[in-house]
Order: structure tokens, then sequence, then C-alpha cells
């Protein structure tokens, strides 16, 4: 595709007359850059093989249409410094490699990132019968003597030793083993009963 630079729409009506030395090195400067015209010659000339160079690097077409189309972008952009315009197409096939590096990178990071795969989910079925359990559990806890929920809520659920449930709740060691396993001993009897 043709790359059209805007037309400018007002011209200034009276322009400082600059130095001839002055005047010559911003022509010399122009001249030395690509121009767009040499650009999209080269663009029309070049794509399809910067294409392919770009096909060696990547694996999906639209990865190699992207960095090809940000290749000519920026060697658009930075124009003015190809001081040779038959280089022009030696900076574009090294911004492609380039690019293309930086993407091969950038999936590459983004699969070290991924999260680890999920185990395999349990069925609707299981999930019913786990908060059943859950409820039912609950419910049995409920209907422990204070003491005894204490313990063994500290004891299992915050995962404390028996000293540290003692300190916390501020009892006898052996009063944390007689209430855990009264608890124990009554969770039991009121997970099998029937409902």
């Amino acid at each position: 595709m043709p790359v059209i630079a805007p037309v400018p729409t007002a011209r200034p009506t009276h322009v400082p007359a600059q130095p001839t030395s002055a005047r010559e090195g911003a022509d010399d400067a122009m001249a030395a850059g690509t121009t767009v015209d040499h650009l999209t010659e080269t663009y029309r000339a070049h794509y399809r093989s910067l294409l392919g160079l770009a096909a060696l690097l990547l694996d999906d077409t639209a990865s190699c249409e992207d960095v090809v189309q940000e290749a000519f972008i920026r060697v658009h952009s930075a124009r003015s410094r190809v001081r040779e315009p038959e280089k022009t197409l030696a900076y574009l096939r090294q911004t492609v490699v380039n690019l293309s590096r930086s993407a091969l990178r950038r999936r590459i990071l983004g699969l070290k990132l991924l999260s680890k795969p999920m185990p395999d989910m349990a069925s609707a079925e299981e999930g019913a019968y786990d908060q059943l359990e859950r409820d039912a559990l609950i419910k049995a806890m409920r209907g422990l003597q204070r003491r005894q929920r204490e313990v063994l809520v500290l004891r299992y659920f915050a995962d404390m030793t028996e000293s540290q449930v003692a300190e916390t709740l501020g009892i006898s060691l052996g009063s944390v083993k007689a209430y855990g396993s009264r608890g124990i001993a009554a969770l039991r009897i009121a997970m099998e009963a029937p409902v």
C-alpha cells in the first residue's frame, strides 16, 4: 500500500530568507535520508520477501504480518537516519528479525507466567456431596460444647499445636487433650447418625 504524506493546507505568506549555506544544509539532510516514495517502492517490491523472512522465525501468519507492518512503520519514522536509500531494505530486514525475536521472547515469557493447569475438577455430583458433608460437619460442630468446639477449631482448622491451643484459650494442656478427644468422639457420633 502506498504511503500518503499529508498535504499542507495553508502556506505562509512570508518566509524569511535563510542564508544560502543553511538552506543547502537542510536540502542535503532531506536528500541524505530515505524518502517516503522510496520506502513505498521498497514496500511494494519486498513486502512478500520480508513476510517470508518473518515466517521463518514465527509460526503464524498474523504475527508475521504484524511484524512486517511494524518494521515498515519503524523505518518510516526513522527514515531520516537511513542516510543511504539503498540500505533501506537492509534496515527493514534487521528490524523484522529484531521484532520477531521480541515476539518470541514475549511468547516464551507468557508461557512461563501462565498458571499451572487446574487439576481435574470434580463433577457436579461430587461437589454436591462435598457441600452436604460440609453442611453436616458445621451442624455437628454447632452441637458440640463451646470448649470442645474452640479446641477443635483451633487445633484442626487453625492448625495450632496443642500447647498453642492451651495458651490461646488459657487452659491446661491436659484440658486441651480432654476437650479434643471428647469433641472428636461427639463429632463421629453426630456425623454417623442418619439425618
